[in-house]
């Protein structure tokens, strides 16, 4: 068995492949937050179906290159129908490639800032049902005030909690999930 919410081959695959898989990689985990922003009063299933389409026209998620983007890149981004045409979210990405290479130089990966807000291993849930899931935590608020204070955007609570789920900081699989076991 698995959790409920995933519904179509796409997702099916996403969740039995990634989803509270850990992430240690910073351009991966870069990917995950911004396609969480970029979710944000839409449905995870669009974002899915969009990502390779992402992948493209941000150059694979390199930090580097989104943080030089100028204002030709961003009208030539909000004529791409192949990504979410959202111009806060589209300069939202380059913010926050821009605060992503500050956090790295910090702290030397982005990797150590972020994992340090679960003390570097998983929280594992121990969840029955769908109703059980926060949309938010007290981790996730934390997370999201010191990514504001430090210029990231759309990074509220529920997105880091989302996030935090994505990349593996919460093992949030339903006890009945066969991957609630196999990532414990």
């Amino acid at each position: 068995m698995r959790c409920p919410w995933p519904t179509n081959d796409i997702s099916i695959r996403y969740h039995d492949t990634e989803w509270g898989v850990t992430v240690h990689d910073d351009r991966l985990l870069f990917e995950y937050l911004i396609l969480e922003g970029a979710q944000a009063g839409l449905s995870w299933q669009t974002v899915l179906n969009k990502r390779e389409n992402y992948r493209a026209a941000f150059d694979n998620f390199d930090a580097g290159k989104i943080a030089r983007y100028n204002e030709a890149r961003v009208v030539k981004l909000m004529n791409n129908p192949g990504i979410i045409r959202n111009q806060l979210k589209i300069r939202a990405t380059i913010q926050n490639a821009k605060s992503f290479l500050k956090v790295q130089d910090e702290f030397s990966s982005f990797d150590k800032y972020l994992w340090r807000f679960v003390d570097g291993k998983p929280i594992i849930n121990r969840r029955r049902s769908m109703k059980e899931l926060p949309a938010r935590t007290a981790i996730s608020d934390a997370m999201s005030k010191d990514l504001l204070k430090r210029g990231f955007k759309f990074v509220g609570s529920t997105i880091c909690y989302a996030n935090m789920q994505a990349v593996g900081m919460v093992n949030d699989h339903l006890v009945t999930c066969f991957r609630q076991k196999q990532l414990s």
